[in-house]
């Protein structure tokens, strides 16, 4: 797939147009629209259905943040939001329900990559543009307008090179995964395992915690029963959230983390930035969450007929601990 990258200044823009948006609060209900708009209703407003995987991270929070803050009444749409909670069939039926709704467009943030195709279709032949946000989809890009997103793969190369730097002698390693099937948690695994290859770093153990920090958190009291504490040299967790579950599940076993056990995260929401000034954490790759401006953006653009990107791909930054001392003042989510 063809990649285009964001310039630094384009990047500025969006994170400046989506700060204000970034809390780590969301829509608790699912389906809820402002009165009026297109999709069959009366006004000018440009309605947009929105299949959110869920609330499962402080990362996954910014996002939703930004999405509504973005499709906004104000900014010319109607959002109707649905949160799948992590289920791929409800998502899936929450994207038949849009269609059914007549909406303008389609927003989706997949939570697996397959199994896209039928509904996909079903969107194209009603002639509802379907635009990917965040994760992508195993699909046909011919079913789909446009993609804006993460560079997942290069997130876990990054991680994976300071790892390669920092452990050069023999290491026990355990993965906490994200949700299985995703494309995050695979491509993060691919960047991060092609990173690693020659080097003394052993994956000894690897588990999905469903990018949650519950999930994370009993993924790693399982390690620690199975390896000890001194059998494990380090953690690389797929997002914060999950690494911040590890963390309580260090402490809880009598370890120190980020000193006994070593740990390396992907997201630097404030949580996880705040850990890692802490040395709690080692190392954080972000995954900008204000996509947004990028996706109201994108679907202004497809509906107005104009030829746009097949993909839009973020830039991300990486933090140590001086970097994200230096950048937690100033973090907007």
């Amino acid at each position: 797939m063809r990649k285009q990258i964001l310039s630094t200044l384009a990047l500025v823009g969006v994170v400046a147009l989506t700060a204000a948006g970034c809390s780590t609060d969301t829509a608790d209900s699912d389906d809820v629209a402002a009165p009026g708009g297109g999709g069959g209703g009366g006004g000018d407003l440009i309605t947009v259905g929105f299949a959110q995987t869920g609330a499962e991270s402080g990362w996954r929070s910014a996002n939703t943040e930004s999405m509504n803050e973005a499709f906004s009444e104000e900014n010319g749409f109607e959002l109707v939001f649905n949160s799948a909670d992590n289920d791929p069939a409800a998502q899936i039926a929450a994207v038949r329900s849009f269609i059914n709704q007549g909406v303008d467009a389609i927003v989706i943030a997949p939570i697996v990559e397959d199994g896209w195709d039928d509904v996909l279709q079903e969107a194209q032949d009603a002639e509802i543009p379907v635009i990917l946000e965040d994760r992508t989809v195993s699909a046909s890009e011919d079913l789909y307008a446009s993609w804006v997103g993460l560079d997942f793969e290069l997130e876990g190369q990054m991680a994976g090179e300071w790892a390669a730097e920092q452990f050069t002698e023999p290491t026990n390693m355990v993965v906490l995964e994200g949700t299985t099937g995703s494309a995050p948690a695979n491509d993060r695994a691919a960047g991060f395992d092609a990173a690693i290859e020659g080097t003394p770093i052993e994956k000894i153990d690897s588990q999905s915690g469903d990018f949650t920090r519950d999930g994370g958190k009993s993924v790693m009291e399982g390690f620690l029963q199975k390896h000890g504490a001194d059998g494990i040299d380090l953690v690389y967790a797929h997002n914060d959230d999950m690494g911040l579950g590890a963390i309580e599940a260090i402490e809880a076993a009598g370890a120190v983390p980020g000193e006994d056990i070593k740990i390396i995260t992907i997201d630097a929401v404030r949580d996880g930035m705040q850990a890692l000034v802490d040395g709690k954490i080692n190392y954080i790759v972000e995954c900008n969450p204000l996509l947004g401006d990028a996706a109201a953006e994108l679907v202004k653009a497809v509906l107005n007929g104009e030829e746009v990107a097949k993909t839009t791909i973020v830039e991300d930054q990486a933090f140590d601990q001086a970097a994200a001392e230096a950048a937690l003042p100033d973090r907007t989510y």
